[in-house]
C-alpha cells in the first residue's frame, strides 16, 4: 500500500521535488522548510496542535449550499480574484477553500471543506516517507515537514466530493499540495475539472491536468507542452481578471512614477540596497514599494531608513489598483511584469537577489516584454531613458501572453471565459 501512497504524494508536491525548489535562496527555502530538522520537527508539532488537532474544535458554517454545486477552489486572495467572476455570474458557482487556509481578506467570505478526519489518515506517513525516499531520493527526507503537511489532503477530499457530489471543480492553482490532492480526488471520483490560469507559469510546473483549461496565451501553451502531456480541452481566452483595467491604460510620454515590486524570493537587504540607490540616484522619481500579498516579513526597517519611499498595501488594493497610478514597474520574477505591460506600464526586470536557476524565470526579457538591467547603474539609466520617453504602445509586446489582445475579444475576456466554461459544463464530456 505504501507505493501507491508515496506516488500520489509524490504527484501532489511535484514542484518541492524539483531542482528549481530545492536551488532556491537559503533566506527563503528556510521560511517554507526550515534546513535545520528540529526546527522542522518543532514545525511538525505546531501543525498537529494547531492545525490536525485545532481542526477538530473549529466550527465551519459556510454561507453558501456546496452539494451539486460548481466549486470554484481557492487557496489565495489571487486566486479569489482570479475566479470571482464566475462566481458572480453563475449562481451555481461557490467559492472554496480547505479548512483553516488563508484566504487574506477573503477568508470570511469563501465556504470551507472541513478538514477534521485529516488526523485520520497520518498511520500512513511513515510508510508513505520511506517510498518517496525510494522515488525521489534524499529530497524526500529533507522536506519531511512538506509531506507531512501533505499527507491526509487527498483521502478527505475525496470524501468530501462523495458527500457533496459538485457539479465539477474550477482551480486557478494548478501546483499548491492542497490542490493538487483536490485534483487527484476528482478523477478518482469522476468530477470534471477545470482549471483558469490566474498568473504566469513555468516549464517547472505539473503536466497540464484538467478537462478544460482556460489559459491566457500561447506563452502558456507553449510551456505546459514542455512540462509533459497537455490533458483535456485547451482554450486560450487572454486575461479575465485584466478586462475592467485594459481602457484605462497609462498614456504618459514620460515616467515619474516607478512602482517597485518585491516577493519572498526577494531578499530585504538588496531590495533595501536597490532602493536606496535609485533614491540617490534619480531623486527626481517617485517611488513606491509593494510586497507580495504573502509576504509577511517585517519591513519596518526599511520604512525607517528610507523615508521618502512609498508604500502599497497588497491587502487593500489589486495590482491592478497599484499599477495604474505608475508609469514604470522594476521588479524580479514575478507576473506583475505583464500586468503592467498590458496596462502600458514600463517594465524593467531587475534581479534583487540572483539566483542561478531562477535568472528569467518567466521569459519576460527572453521575448522582449521586459527589459533587462543586470545592475544599479543600468536599472537607473533605463529609468533616465523612460523618464526622457515612455513609448505609447508598450502593451502589444503582451500579445504572446494574452490571445486576446487585438482582438475583437480585448477586454472581454470574463465573458469569453464564461461561455466556453458554460458550454463545456453543458457537454456530455463535463458529465462522463
Amino acid at each position: 500500500m505504501s507505493r501507491p501512497v508515496a506516488e500520489r504524494l509524490r504527484d501532489i508536491l511535484q514542484l518541492r521535488f524539483t531542482n528549481l525548489f530545492a536551488g532556491m535562496p537559503p533566506s527563503v527555502l528556510a521560511s517554507i522548510s526550515p534546513a535545520n530538522p528540529f526546527m522542522r520537527l518543532a514545525r511538525v508539532a505546531g501543525y498537529t496542535a494547531l492545525r490536525l488537532v485545532g481542526h477538530l474544535f473549529q466550527p465551519i458554517r459556510n454561507p453558501n449550499q456546496l452539494a451539486g454545486a460548481t466549486w470554484l477552489y481557492v487557496v489565495s486572495a489571487n486566486n479569489y480574484e482570479a475566479l470571482k467572476f464566475i462566481a458572480e455570474a453563475r449562481p451555481d458557482a461557490v467559492l472554496v477553500a480547505g479548512q483553516g487556509k488563508n484566504i487574506g481578506r477573503y477568508g470570511g467570505i469563501v465556504s470551507r471543506l472541513s478538514l477534521r478526519r485529516k488526523i485520520l489518515y497520518y498511520g500512513q506517513y511513515p510508510a508513505a516517507l520511506w517510498g518517496l525516499r525510494q522515488l525521489v531520493g534524499s529530497r524526500a527526507t529533507r522536506f519531511f515537514d512538506l509531506v507531512y503537511y501533505a499527507t491526509g489532503y487527498y483521502e478527505v477530499y475525496r470524501r468530501a466530493l462523495r458527500h457533496y457530489q459538485p457539479r465539477a471543480v474550477v482551480f486557478a492553482n494548478d501546483h499548491n499540495d492542497d490542490a493538487r490532492a483536490l485534483l487527484l480526488a476528482c478523477r478518482a471520483e469522476g468530477v470534471p475539472t477545470a482549471y483558469v490560469q490566474h498568473a504566469s507559469v513555468s516549464t517547472n510546473f505539473p503536466p497540464l491536468g484538467f478537462d478544460l483549461s482556460l489559459l491566457e496565451g500561447q506563452d502558456a501553451l507553449d510551456k505546459y507542452r514542455q512540462c509533459g502531456p497537455v490533458r483535456g480541452r485547451v482554450e486560450l481566452v487572454g486575461m479575465p481578471k485584466a478586462d475592467a483595467f485594459l481602457s484605462q491604460r497609462n498614456t504618459a510620454p514620460q515616467v515619474r512614477r516607478v512602482a517597485v515590486a518585491c516577493n519572498l524570493l526577494d531578499e530585504l537587504p538588496a531590495v533595501a540596497d536597490t532602493l536606496a540607490y535609485l533614491l540617490r540616484e534619480l531623486p527626481e522619481l517617485t517611488f513606491t514599494l509593494r510586497p507580495h500579498p504573502g509576504d509577511r516579513r517585517d519591513f519596518s526597517a526599511l520604512r525607517q531608513a528610507l523615508p521618502p519611499l512609498q508604500w502599497s498595501n497588497p491587502q487593500q488594493e489589486n495590482v491592478f489598483e497599484f499599477l495604474q497610478t505608475h508609469d514604470a514597474l522594476v521588479a524580479a520574477d514575478t507576473s506583475t511584469h505583464l500586468e503592467a505591460t498590458l496596462l502600458n506600464v514600463a517594465s524593467v526586470y531587475y534581479r534583487f537577489s540572483p539566483t542561478p536557476t531562477l535568472a528569467d524565470y518567466y521569459g519576460y526579457a527572453a521575448h522582449g516584454l521586459s527589459e533587462w538591467a543586470h545592475s544599479h547603474a543600468e536599472l537607473a539609466a533605463a529609468l533616465r531613458r523612460l523618464a526622457r520617453h515612455k513609448p505609447l504602445a508598450l502593451y502589444r509586446r503582451a500579445a504572446y501572453y494574452n490571445a486576446s489582445l487585438g482582438t475583437p475579444d480585448e477586454g472581454h475576456s470574463r465573458a469569453l471565459a464564461l461561455r466556453r466554461l458554460s458550454e463545456w459544463l453543458a457537454s456530455p464530456a463535463s458529465r462522463t
